[in-house]
């Protein structure tokens, strides 16, 4: 759908329907990018943990948790938010997020980030490391509108550019401000869509890039096939 590779550096913004593919479609592009021997930097608010994991495998990962390991190539750090945004206590460790208030979320950002500079992690990867948000949405649960979105604009969406990384952040069509789809379109450099198309006789799943800077891209709506391991394909 794109006539060149999406150069690193750039923040992609996907807007779906609840009842769209994207779930697995993500899941499918993190495990294409493990296999590629690329790094993943994945954060997970709207399924557990341990679904993601069986997906991965699924989908032909069998060495999840060793991917996870932190040995000097850890290619997999995956971070439950999805726990906290249900209120229940989160494990001690530091790929689980206590809380998704911005107060909190600003110090555990900027803890991951001196971590992550001290130990080199995003330098002991061939290639640059995709760091996929499954949905933002949810943090409009405890936040002000004005206040989750500052704090993508000025921690979440920086960090590709700085680390040279690509970032892929979903967002819950239709449950926002126009306000809030506005801004973060704006500073995406990429908008895709994806959405479940019920106007003919057969449901089909759809989706599209309505924009994208720094390379030629198709706009048509395509239909997208999904295989009985839930990898998501375009038909």
């Amino acid at each position: 759908m794109t006539d060149g590779p999406v150069p690193p550096g750039s923040n992609l913004l996907v807007e779906f329907d609840a009842t769209s593919q994207w779930n697995n479609a993500h899941t499918t592009i993190a495990a294409d990018w493990l296999k590629a021997k690329g790094g993943v930097s994945y954060h997970i608010a709207s399924q557990p943990k341990e679904r993601v994991h069986t997906q991965l495998k699924r989908l032909g990962l069998q060495n999840v948790e060793e991917l996870e390991e932190p040995h000097e190539r850890r290619a997999l750090a995956l971070y439950d938010w999805y726990t906290a945004s249900l209120g229940r206590k989160v494990p001690d460790d530091d790929f689980s997020f206590y809380s998704l208030k911005i107060a909190d979320l600003s110090i555990i950002w900027g803890k991951g980030e001196k971590d992550a500079e001290a130990t080199g992690f995003f330098d002991q990867i061939g290639q640059p490391i995709l760091r996929i948000v499954d949905n933002v949405s949810c943090l409009g649960r405890f936040n002000e509108e004005k206040a989750w979105v500052e704090f993508l604009l000025n921690r979440v969406i920086p960090r590709a550019q700085r680390w040279n990384q690509i970032t892929i952040i979903g967002l819950t069509r239709s449950l926002h401000s126009d306000w809030v789809y506005k801004t973060l379109e704006g500073a995406a450099d990429g908008v895709i869509d994806f959405k479940l198309d019920d106007t003919g006789e057969e449901t089909k799943d759809m989706m599209r890039i309505r924009s994208m800077r720094n390379v030629g891209f198709d706009r048509k709506w395509h239909t997208l096939k999904v295989d009985k391991d839930f990898r998501v394909s375009l038909e």
